[in-house]
């Protein structure tokens, strides 16, 4: 029963994270969509920026913003907070349950990092707290004074952080811990610097004393940061599912694009929110980085020697050869009754335990197994760069 009650344990938590996150950007957006819409026109009291008329599910909203703080606050106040908190906390578990318990299947490869499974759970708690660090340092810094030299140095270091992880830990992991950090520092922007700051100005305010405009502003770059970084981080959390994404050579260039592409396709929104020119080039932009995407996806796996295995020439591959390494790297997996330990059914429920069912599942071969090194997780039944290259062939030479 164990792998089945961790099976919907991992469910259960996922489809958590999933609901904590939709509603954690839902109000994300919403509230940059608000700001950047709100005009200022005569007649409205004071100390307000500007309003915005709205109208939703019959009935119309007059929202108004203050610049400092109203002159005296309302006897119930909403604060936006518990969709960030959950959604880091449901998205923690989620690590845990399916990386830190499954270490040695999903997250250490030997060919990339050869270390115990409890050394990668260290590291991943350290890329984490450290990378957080690294982020707040750089925001109070002289830096944080320049949005967009603050920018760029967080693109790189979000870049060199991918690169770092790619050689320490598998792909999939590598992919999803860079999604995992820049959640994290979305989150502790709430809870560490946009919660406390407006903390400080109700109390402020409550002692009759006018709040320190600067603890507004710092906030509001911060809610900038997670506006710019919501879609990246979004699509970095679904790449596990996607091998070209995370199990080829050049996954941390593709972060490194997505970085740009969802920041561009951000600021298309929010020009447009703001009332300014509509910049229509960042969507060329973003076409331009997801044919590179596409592009650097099909360079083949981490493992030089299997580079390009689709134009690798071989002589005719003869099936046999084909079933004898997928029954021995793939079917005590993805078999009817799998033998691998803390393997319950077979994953995504594909067989690959007789001839008819490895031809039926030919093009999740070649995908999964020949042009990246998604599969096996974790290389743990030591294919080699050989027989990446003859799947690559056998797969080649199949009718389209």
């Amino acid at each position: 029963m164990e792998p089945i009650v961790w099976e919907w344990v991992n469910v259960l938590v996922r489809w958590l994270h999933v609901i904590t996150a939709i509603a954690w950007i839902g109000s994300s957006f919403y509230f940059i969509h608000l700001d950047l819409s709100l005009r200022r026109r005569d007649g409205l009291p004071p100390g307000v920026a500007g309003e915005a008329w709205q109208v939703h599910g019959g009935g119309f909203y007059n929202m108004m913003k203050y610049t400092v703080a109203p002159p005296e606050l309302p006897e119930k106040l909403t604060w936006f907070k518990w969709e960030a908190y959950a959604t880091w906390l449901s998205g923690f578990a989620l690590l845990s349950v399916l990386y830190y318990h499954g270490a040695a299947l999903y997250m250490i490869d030997p060919a990339v990092l050869d270390i115990p499974w409890w050394g990668g759970v260290l590291l991943s708690l350290g890329a984490l707290g450290l990378g957080w660090h690294v982020y707040d340092r750089l925001c109070k810094s002289p830096l944080g004074k320049d949005d967009v030299k603050l920018a760029a140095a967080g693109f790189v270091f979000l870049v060199l952080v991918a690169w770092g992880l790619s050689h320490v830990f598998s792909g999939r992991a590598a992919m999803l811990h860079v999604g995992a950090l820049i959640g994290t520092m979305m989150s502790a922007n709430v809870f560490r610097i946009i919660i406390p700051n407006q903390t400080k100005a109700v109390a402020a305010m409550k002692a009759g004393q006018v709040p320190d405009p600067a603890l507004g502003k710092q906030a509001k770059q911060r809610s900038l940061h997670n506006n710019y970084l919501t879609l990246p981080v979004v699509f970095l959390m679904i790449s596990n599912h996607y091998p070209l994404a995370f199990g080829t050579r050049y996954s941390w260039v593709i972060v490194a694009v997505v970085l740009v592409v969802g920041a561009v396709i951000r600021h298309f929104f929010n020009s447009r929110h703001a009332g300014k020119p509509t910049p229509w080039w960042t969507w060329a932009v973003a076409a331009a980085g997801v044919a590179v995407i596409v592009g650097l996806s099909a360079a083949g796996t981490r493992t030089e020697s299997a580079a390009a295995p689709a134009r690798v020439e071989l002589a005719q591959v003869e099936f046999a050869q084909v079933e004898e390494v997928v029954l021995s790297r793939c079917s005590m997996c993805h078999a009817a009754q799998p033998v691998w330990e803390g393997i319950g059914v077979a994953p995504r429920g594909v067989m690959l335990d007789s001839a008819e069912a490895i031809g039926r599942h030919a093009p999740q071969i070649r995908v999964w197994a020949a042009l990246s090194d998604a599969m096996p997780p974790g290389n743990v039944t030591g294919i080699t760069p050989e027989e990446r290259r003859l799947l690559a062939a056998w797969t080649d030479q199949l009718p389209r």
